[in-house]
């Protein structure tokens, strides 16, 4: 098929690479203008850019595509379908009616389950047992669209946002080249009215860890917020992230008041009910460290209080 690819960050490369992979001819590739990054705060390409400019593609990347004059030249294409995963832009009506079958998104969830911004960290943040993808027939609405196919996983006990965005990114690259393949042959089916949850923007400020929560919330928040945000906690007046973790079990999930650091050495950390142990962790201005690293440099006595 003649594709439009539309999409932004690390999570849309696969995707990318896949329908290239599949031998679809990609007309032009649509993606978030460059911006300033670094110490040096120069202008630099998204993911997708970069790995468009590789692989020799036209790339786009007007800041809306509300305008009449982007409306006309995505028209012009004369694509048979667009594939959109985390692009980062409304599309407007006239931009989903230009394809000859229309723009399929790859949401990361199982609608209608944590529609919206941050379907990843939400889910784990949550306790959800599973999550998964799928292919939508976009229309307006915010995630609204029938679904074409969905596809399921489990979310590990010690699964991280990190890791679960990669799975879940090489299985949308593999869904979506199902889809096209068998597309003239998929019935959408309409999303269900019950169970609609929204996955809200990550806001960086829920992201201090409040050790009054149960072990199963503080353990969740800070899988859900890793790497990005990264949950944190200050020690010694200093923040520190905390990047993985797990449930302490057995003699580690003792009582104790909550903060209060249980072993030093393994890092378990007593909470409002039960106990966490810090695996991953990162001081201001450091890398991320193991535990048995971190303590080394910075450690913490048991007893001590966080």
């Amino acid at each position: 098929m003649r594709v439009i690819f539309m999409g932004t960050p690390d999570f849309s490369v696969p995707v990318l690479d896949a329908l290239v992979t599949a031998g679809h001819e990609i007309a032009a590739v649509y993606c978030q203008p460059p911006r300033p990054a670094g110490r040096g705060k120069k202008d630099r390409p998204t993911p997708v850019h970069a790995r468009a400019l590789e692989l020799g593609l036209e790339v786009r990347h007007p800041v809306s595509l509300k305008g009449a004059a982007e409306q006309v030249e995505f028209a012009a294409l004369g694509a048979d379908v667009a594939v959109v995963v985390a692009y980062g832009l409304i599309l407007p009506q006239a931009v989903l009616d230009a394809p000859a079958k229309g723009c399929l998104n790859i949401h990361a969830s199982l609608l209608p389950r944590w529609r919206g911004a941050a379907p990843i960290h939400r889910a784990i943040m949550a306790g959800d047992e599973q999550t998964g993808i799928c292919i939508m027939q976009m229309e307006a609405g915010l995630d609204t669209g029938p679904v074409l196919l969905r596809e399921a996983t489990p979310i590990g006990e010690e699964e991280t946002t990190s890791a679960l965005h990669d799975r879940l990114s090489e299985m949308g690259a593999s869904l979506i080249v199902t889809a096209l393949r068998h597309l003239d042959g998929l019935a959408p089916g309409p999303q269900p009215e019950e169970g609609v949850t929204y996955a809200a923007k990550i806001d960086k400020g829920e992201a201090q860890i409040d050790w009054a929560k149960t072990a199963e919330e503080v353990d969740r928040k800070i899988r859900g917020l890793s790497p990005f945000p990264g949950a944190w906690v200050e020690i010694d007046g200093q923040r520190v992230k905390l990047l993985a973790s797990r449930l302490a079990t057995g003699g580690d999930s003792g009582q104790g008041n909550p903060g209060q650091v249980l072993d030093g050495d393994r890092l378990v950390v007593a909470c409002g009910t039960g106990a966490v142990e810090l695996l991953r962790l990162q001081r201001a201005g450091k890398g991320a460290q193991d535990r048995e690293i971190f303590v080394r440099g910075f450690p913490l006595a048991t007893g001590q209080q966080l």
